[in-house]
């Protein structure tokens, strides 16, 4: 039987989030869609950040918590109005961040 975690104690396997975020973006680039120094409406990436949730057993979260996690993986991100679009984020990934998404997909790791 195992133990549930106390309060204070971490979870054994605690999710990187950006991890998995990056290997979405390679998972995108890898069925040859360009992805560095682009704009791209966060709806273009659904489909690669749902693959790669599903893979990691990840529940997917908000729009917002996706687009905080890009910025802080260097990505540029604008907020759109909600009318624009249903995912209302642009994002612009950087070549060096779109390179090791690559990678780290080719990888196939998230640790």
């Amino acid at each position: 039987m195992t133990e549930q975690p106390s309060l204070f104690e971490n979870p054994a396997e605690a999710v990187d989030l950006g991890r998995i975020i990056l290997y979405a973006l390679g998972d995108f680039q890898s069925r040859r869609k360009v992805l560095a120094e682009r704009e791209l409406a966060l709806d273009r990436l659904r489909g690669a950040l749902k693959r790669a949730f599903e893979k990691f057993a990840v529940a997917e979260p908000s729009d917002e918590i996706v687009a905080d996690e890009l910025e802080r993986l260097g990505a540029r991100v604008k907020r759109v109005p909600s009318f624009v679009a249903k995912h209302p984020f642009r994002v612009v990934v950087p070549s060096e961040i779109a390179c090791a998404a690559r990678e780290h997909y080719a990888d196939g790791r998230t640790e």
